[in-house]
């Protein structure tokens, strides 16, 4: 035995003491005591090198994914609307649909044709609400909620991994957002479906159709991990902006539904309500610093023309509250009303 081999041992021991501490599947839980013991073998005979290195970094992976971690579904209706009452203005069709699905999850909850009920795909022009609608849902649910970007996607090894045999292999897209949630049956959204590149886009819809499917994501193989993982729990959901460049065999798992752009009306509520207290708080400013006269909202929501979304809107109450924050800090005042003489001073500029 060479003399590095002791230290090495010991750290070889506590690789096989994680393993024993996580209840991993056992074909699997074989096979990485397997890897350990070749391990040993190695170090006793002088043979170390970087096989450790990627050995651990495996073992890593393996013992933070969520197994058998689940969280438990809420799925109060009352509270759900409550919820989705507090992070969306209107949408009242949207909401009542997403009510209706949280209905069928909750009467169908532990039975196997919960694993059937069609995947929600919210379409719509940018600034609509999308992807913020569906992180309400997964709070209304009481469930971890990631996120994961098509946008510029590319390559399917981004979403399956990459095999141990590479250098800088790291699991797919998928696992991460698994390791981020900690459990196996988060809300995990899709996002951007559409955006994906086109030298990539056929190979990665086939991975999509994989995902969407009950009768395949219950054994998703990740390259990295090497071992199916049960993805059937995720309640996944899908955006875009249009559907005509989704392939007929991903919208055929999908249930599309239209996200409306907002009206200068809805607008103005959501800027009065929602957008101008949030963005006070993060500002600094007390909502008795600012008070804007209700004539000028008009001119505020339409700085540039008419805008489907609500980010233009966001950016222009950003602007005007950090015109203010300014001013306070050097002294000009502590109490200020935009009315429609000054607006014009309080509007950023593009």
């Amino acid at each position: 035995m060479t003399d590095n081999a002791a230290p090495l041992l010991t750290e070889i021991t506590d690789l096989e003491k994680k393993i024993n501490s996580v209840d991993l599947p056992p074909e699997l839980k074989e096979k990485s005591l397997k890897m350990i013991q070749r391990l040993g073998r190695m170090a006793r005979f002088g043979e170390y090198s970087t096989e450790y290195e990627k050995t651990a970094h495996y073992i890593e992976w393996l013992v933070s994914l969520p197994w058998g971690k689940r969280s438990d579904d809420l799925l109060n209706l009352p509270a759900a609307r409550q919820i989705l009452d507090k992070n969306h203005y209107g949408l009242i069709n949207i909401k009542e649909r997403v009510l209706e699905y949280l209905a069928v999850l909750s009467l169908n909850k532990g039975q196997e044709r919960t694993r059937r009920a069609p995947i929600l795909c919210f379409v719509g022009l940018v600034g609509t609400g999308k992807t913020t609608i569906a992180s309400s849902i997964a709070e209304a649910m009481g469930r971890k909620f990631a996120r994961i970007p098509f946008g510029g996607l590319g390559d399917p090894l981004d979403l399956r991994g990459q095999s141990r045999l590479r250098p800088d292999a790291e699991p797919g897209l998928l696992i991460k957002a698994l390791r981020r949630t900690g459990t196996k049956n988060p809300v995990i959204l899709l996002d951007e479906v559409d955006r994906v590149t086109d030298e990539g886009r056929s190979s990665i819809m086939g991975v999509l159709v994989e995902l969407l499917d009950p009768e395949q994501n219950m054994a998703f193989q990740d390259h990295f991990i090497d071992f199916p993982f049960d993805l059937s729990e995720v309640l996944f959901v899908a955006t875009c902006n249009n559907t005509s460049s989704i392939p007929v065999s991903v919208m055929d798992r999908l249930e599309p539904i239209q996200m409306p752009s907002y009206t200068d009306e809805e607008k103005i509520n959501i800027a009065q309500n929602y957008v101008l207290p949030k963005i006070l708080q993060e500002s600094g400013l007390s909502p008795q610093m600012v008070k804007i006269e209700p004539d000028v909202w008009l001119k505020i929501v339409r700085p540039l023309g008419y805008d489907a979304g609500i980010r233009t809107l966001e950016r222009t109450i950003e602007g005007m509250t950090r015109k203010i924050a300014k001013m306070v800090v050097e002294g000009k005042g502590k109490n200020f009303v935009i009315n429609g003489e000054n607006v014009k001073d309080f509007l950023p500029t593009w």
